[in-house]
């Protein structure tokens, strides 16, 4: 069997199979705070299955953006509280 799947399609699968639709994420949709001390900030939920956008670019939509954003501009929120 021949697989045709490349890396970016892997890490939207692999991102898919990890969060669903809905899962809190912190998203950079311009730039990454590393890269820009006021990049803009936005502490919301996934709203899509990520996709591969235009063959190059593995994306996700999220609420409050108008527009995808890509995987590497978004951390997943850890929503796992210790109790004590």
């Amino acid at each position: 069997m021949r697989d045709d799947t490349t890396a970016e399609e892997n890490s939207a699968a692999r991102f898919n199979r990890q969060h669903p639709i809905g899962t809190p994420v912190v998203a950079y949709p311009g730039f990454r705070p590393e890269d820009d001390p006021t990049a803009e900030r936005i502490e919301t939920t996934t709203r899509s299955r990520a996709t591969l956008l235009g063959g190059h670019t593995d994306v996700v939509w999220v609420h409050g953006h108008d527009a995808c954003i890509a995987l590497t501009h978004i951390d997943v929120v850890d929503t796992t509280e210790a109790v004590s």
